[in-house]
């Protein structure tokens, strides 16, 4: 089966699969997000970047319906996060630990399959075109001869693509990412990303990665949404460029998350030329 016949059947319109509009959090009077707005349409591929603490977790649990903003409006797919009754047509990768599956007895197979339990029933053995389903992930990301060993044999980078298959196998129109790249090495990150951008290529998918790494997803994303002191700024491919030769620049920096964006940008600055017009609201404010 081609990458093209896993692409989900629905009908991709010209809507915005991810719009958040004016959205600020707080915890315990601690404003975390501040009239954050962003908007991802069908087919993009997109980062969320931002050091520790700097909102992505919590923007990333609203979008997932695990938090109710303070303020503002979010949707996925047209829904509220909260109302959203299919989430087959949202794929989710959670942050991987190092240690997480560490003797985990599951097969690379079982750990796909485990994903459309919903849908097949919990007590029911799956049959061949459900198998078949599961293959066809892990032949995507190129784990399809791993089918039968054990996850916890397996090494960081190869459990994130078994972990993206999963996601995958239930043909989402949207698939978000957090940290996908925690605890692998410098050569299987930038893979991740390649292997990412391909999906995005061949499927039409429409990717969301949340990640700290400026440097490896600027070369693969179309767009970064940047989250520093709880507000947001987007930058365009060739910005992200810009603002990573400026960090090359000044070596006796040590550049990361944490640093303050050199690039400032408004909404109207970072459209999207495949587009034609802008599709970020994003407006770093102070």
């Amino acid at each position: 089966m081609t990458a093209a016949k896993l692409a989900s059947d629905e009908v991709k319109s010209t809507d915005p699969v991810i719009e958040v509009d004016h959205v600020s959090f707080a915890y315990n009077q601690n404003l975390v997000l501040d009239d954050v707005s962003l908007t991802v349409m069908p087919g993009e591929f997109v980062s969320l970047l931002g050091a520790n603490g700097s909102g992505k977790s919590t923007l990333l649990k609203i979008l997932l319906g695990e938090l109710a903003p303070l303020s503002g409006t979010v949707k996925l797919l047209g829904r509220n996060p909260h109302h959203m009754k299919n989430w087959s047509r949202i794929g989710y990768v959670a942050q991987n630990r190092a240690a997480t599956y560490s003797g985990f007895p599951a097969t690379v197979e079982e750990v796909v399959l485990a994903h459309l339990y919903e849908s097949i029933g919990l007590l029911r053995l799956p049959g061949r075109k459900t198998r078949d389903k599961a293959y066809n992930a892990l032949e995507l990301v190129g784990m399809q001869d791993f089918v039968k060993r054990p996850i916890g044999e397996l090494s960081g980078g190869q459990q994130q693509r078994v972990l993206l298959a999963r996601a995958m196998v239930a043909s989402p129109e949207l698939v978000l990412l957090d940290e996908p790249t925690t605890g692998v090495d410098a050569a299987n990150a930038e893979a991740h990303f390649e292997l990412l951008a391909r999906l995005n290529k061949e499927t039409g998918l429409t990717i969301l990665v949340v990640t700290h790494d400026m440097a490896k997803s600027a070369e693969h994303v179309r767009r970064s949404f940047c989250l520093e002191d709880g507000t947001m700024v987007c930058l365009a491919k060739e910005q992200m460029k810009i603002e990573l030769a400026h960090r090359h620049q000044h070596p006796d920096h040590h550049h990361s998350a944490d640093d303050k964006l050199h690039t400032h940008v408004h909404s109207s600055d970072a459209h999207d030329d495949d587009h034609g017009h802008d599709h970020n609201n994003a407006i770093r404010r102070g």
